[in-house]
């Protein structure tokens, strides 16, 4: 009993990143369950089926907070949906763990430079507004789907990162058309892990109440990522992808480093993330004070 109950508050826990930043569900429920002595491909099969109902909720509510750009949905959740299939058809009998550390040196660049890019610099704004082309978001949401399946977790960081590096969406938009696509990616996925793995590993108690702690945290998610800055939602989520990808290069070989310097590592980056938030913060409130100081110009004036 005691077990389950921790499966449904990592379930909550993991809904609440995934729905507030656009990612991190499945870093942290797979994670947990790999803890837990789950081997990657039923733990992967495990979060994808636990967020059928999650991902359902965040992307009902993420569309009545006006989050989704429904442009943006079909074109990247459909190849993403067929990365995940194909995705988990492999995890059913490969291991995924050689490609982990180079998909990890790409996402880590790409945290770095949104984390810098938005705690420096704020919300991009020359391109907000211009269209996302096909030729850009179906090779997005294809690899996004297959390192989703594959990885246990990789939809949100590897699309939420691009579309905001993109700097043609809100970040609330970004996050809330990801989460929307996933729906289609993590059915997908299960259905290639039924084929390739069958039903009859799966604990269905483990999946139920991860999937109930999803569906509560689904609507406060939505919420935080309306009402939380533009700016401070980039430097949270630029922070969240390099410390998970930091810890996934140290695990490997190439970034080996003893106990010690790994802590010192993981104090500094840390130490680091919360430095950028805060100044992202103070920027963002100084921007406020001055929009407010500009002179509105009246109708008729």
């Amino acid at each position: 009993m005691q077990a389950l109950v921790i499966l449904g508050i990592v379930g909550f826990l993991a809904q609440l990143i995934n729905g507030a930043l656009g990612m991190g569900y499945g870093v942290t429920s797979t994670t947990f369950l790999l803890l837990a002595g789950s081997t990657p491909a039923l733990a992967s099969a495990t979060v994808n089926l636990s967020q059928l109902g999650s991902q359902l909720a965040s992307g009902v509510a993420h569309w009545g907070f006006g989050n989704v750009d429904w442009r943006v949905v079909p074109r990247i959740a459909l190849p993403g949906a067929a990365g995940a299939f194909v995705g988990a058809l492999l995890l059913s009998w490969l291991s995924a763990a050689r490609a982990a550390p180079l998909m990890s040196s790409v996402l880590l660049g790409l945290g770095v430079y949104l984390l810098l890019r938005f705690t420096l610099r704020g919300t991009p704004r020359g391109n907000l507004g211009k269209p996302l082309r096909t030729g850009f978001l179906a090779p997005l949401g294809l690899v996004a789907g297959f390192m989703n399946s594959t990885g246990g977790g990789g939809w949100g960081p590897v699309g939420t990162t691009a579309l905001l590096a993109s700097g043609r969406l809100e970040p609330r938009k970004v996050i809330g058309s990801i989460s929307v696509g996933e729906f289609a990616v993590v059915v997908a996925g299960s259905v290639g892990f039924a084929v390739g793995l069958g039903f009859g590993g799966i604990d269905f108690g483990w999946v139920a109440v991860m999937l109930l702690g999803g569906v509560l945290a689904a609507p406060v998610a939505a919420w935080l990522a309306r009402i939380i800055p533009p700016r401070m939602l980039g430097a949270l989520v630029g922070g969240l992808i390099i410390v998970t990808n930091v810890r996934v290069l140290i695990e490997s070989d190439l970034l080996p480093l003893g106990a010690g310097a790994a802590s010192a590592l993981y104090a500094g980056v840390t130490l680091a993330w919360v430095l950028a938030v805060g100044f992202s913060w103070r920027a963002h409130r100084l921007d406020r004070a001055l929009a407010s100081k500009e002179p509105h110009v009246g109708v008729g004036e």
